[in-house]
């Protein structure tokens, strides 16, 4: 064969494919397909080595439970089961609850999440605790003595005075979004999310309405102040938690998070970051990720919006283009310095989170009678859906 051909094969082979690539990304259609199988596997994957990874150790068998990885795979694994017809947990997932559970069973004895700041391990902890067996317990709708006694141990962390009364101190690293100045605020929304997925009307119960007063003045007097995403984290904690916010105050913050949907469809972390900086002087990241992307979808369609909202559409869109070939994960860009090694622990951090939202928005299998949809209070699906439809128009 002369070069020429040679070229001409070779062209011919980098084009196909090219275009094998390309149906992979788009489908038959563009944006018709995603594959939630890679997307458990990468998950399960992930927990396993975090729980099996020796700096996440935290003494009798037991590890930290990551806001960055365990706590998003506690909420989105689960969904996954039924679009893969699975009827038991992974063996990852089990070995998180195991672990939450054995922490909650022996809660004076275990070694802190960090020694030199205890209190803030303790209120990070507690927290974490009650919303992953509140999450577990609110797929079986009976509210176990293990998440009682997690709700317990984080009514009795809960600040009672000063400034953040009503919140939890938490572990601060100067790490967006999960461990900076203002995660103590990230973390009264996830205990806000606890209370309100809880089964059996935990929320109603007589004893605990003193610990969700302090805990509703708290958010909302502190709303504003807060950076776009922290609102966007209120928001999604009051899709569970009924009266935390108006019909009104969803709304503003949803129209804040919606305005900075891109033209590709998808949204950035970086827009929603306030005025944070990297501590390696290196800009943020403006692409779309899959962090932010699937956390306001999934917000959207936990507020009751339809699917055939076109923000939502052109948002699943974006997701089911790009979820990754090799690994079956979303890309998520850190906020705190660039990542130079995509193959290192910490680096995947970003991806773990930005995959179980991905997850969260595409299966939209979360909404039930304890993820109350944009009312003040509990309504009639007519007039939910009324407020809906008047904030996606």
């Amino acid at each position: 064969m002369k070069p020429t051909r040679w070229r001409l094969a070779a062209v011919v082979v980098c084009a196909a494919l090219a275009a094998a690539f390309v149906w992979w990304r788009l489908g038959p259609g563009s944006g018709a397909r995603w594959r939630p199988k890679n997307a458990a596997m990468y998950l399960d994957r992930r927990e396993a080595e975090w729980a099996n990874w020796q700096p996440a150790s935290r003494g009798n068998g037991t590890f930290c439970a990551s806001c960055h990885t365990a706590v998003p795979y506690a909420l989105a694994r689960p969904v996954l089961r039924a679009t893969l017809g699975e009827t038991t947990p992974s063996a990852a997932e089990r070995q998180l609850l195991d672990d939450v559970t054995r922490r909650v069973r022996n809660w004076n004895d275990n070694q802190l999440y960090y020694g030199g700041i205890a209190d803030q391990s303790r209120g990070t902890e507690a927290v974490i605790n009650a919303l992953i067996l509140s999450s577990r317990d609110s797929r079986t709708d009976q509210l176990s003595a293990d998440t009682r006694a997690a709700f317990s141990h984080m009514w009795e962390t809960q600040q009672t005075t000063g400034n953040d009364k009503g919140a939890w101190l938490w572990i601060q690293f100067d790490n967006e979004p999960w461990e900076a100045p203002d995660s103590l605020y990230y973390g009264a929304c996830l205990a806000a999310a606890a209370v309100g997925m809880a089964p059996q009307s935990y929320g109603a119960e007589p004893e605990i309405q003193e610990n969700l007063k302090s805990l509703r003045d708290y958010l909302t007097g502190e709303s504003a102040t807060q950076s776009p995403l922290n609102r966007l984290n209120l928001l999604w904690a009051s899709t569970m938690l009924p009266g935390l916010l108006s019909a009104a105050e969803q709304k503003a913050i949803l129209d804040e998070a919606v305005a900075k949907q891109r033209p590709d469809g998808g949204w950035s972390l970086s827009s929603f970051m306030g005025t944070w900086r990297r501590e390696d002087g290196t800009p943020l990241v403006a692409d779309s990720d899959g962090y932010a992307t699937g956390f306001v979808v999934y917000v959207m369609e936990q507020m009751g919006i339809p699917r055939e909202d076109a923000r939502v559409q052109r948002g699943l869109s974006w997701l089911r283009r790009n979820q990754e070939i090799w690994e079956g994960q979303w890309l998520g860009h850190s906020p705190n310095r660039r990542r130079h090694n995509p193959f290192s622990m910490v680096a995947r951090f970003m991806d773990d989170a930005a995959t179980a939202y991905a997850v969260l928005a595409l299966t939209n299998q979360s909404r039930s009678s304890s993820h109350t949809a944009v009312v003040e209070q509990r309504r009639s699906p007519s007039d939910a859906f009324k407020t809906v439809s008047t904030v996606s128009r």
